[in-house]
């Protein structure tokens, strides 16, 4: 059991990094800020040696892809993650998560350690799912409208 104090509710900053077309898909990326971070060009190259080195092997091994999804890159008090999320079946969301924290030289392991995300991270899963209700769950999916809808930008 974790005896520790359990962490004050600090609105984090939200930005918008564009859009990366790695491996076919075409994914929005967000940056999610922890008060006095900022996403460095080594966490923008992690990020993308992430989502090409091990995320797509996996959504290629997957013959039923959208080709659409999402990436947070959150550098937080702890650590940094990157979540990359990818739609497929039309209505089931996939996720590939990167976790380290910032005294650790290595990653941890995902597979032992089986984290979702944090409760900063979901609120923009929450976003996505919703945008993809709203722009691909319908009689005519709108690739463009589901990329061209984000999450509103926040300064925390």
């Amino acid at each position: 059991m974790n005896t520790n104090p359990i962490e004050i509710y600090h609105p984090r900053t939200v930005t918008d990094c564009g859009i990366w077309d790695i491996g076919h898909v075409k994914f929005k990326i967000y940056g999610l800020l922890a008060r006095g971070k900022k996403i460095t060009s080594d966490m923008t190259s992690l990020a993308q040696q992430f989502i090409f080195e091990e995320t797509s092997q996996r959504i290629e091994s997957m013959s039923d892809n959208n080709c659409l999804g999402f990436v947070i890159i959150h550098p937080s008090d702890l650590g940094m993650s990157i979540s990359t999320h990818w739609w497929v079946q039309g209505s089931v969301l996939c996720q590939h998560i990167y976790r380290r924290q910032y005294a650790d030289s290595a990653p941890l392991d995902t597979s032992t350690r089986p984290v979702i995300a944090c409760i900063w991270e979901l609120a923009l899963i929450n976003a996505e799912q919703e945008s993809w209700r709203a722009t691909m769950m319908k009689p005519e999916p709108d690739h463009m409208a589901y990329l061209m809808l984000r999450t509103p930008i926040t300064e925390a």
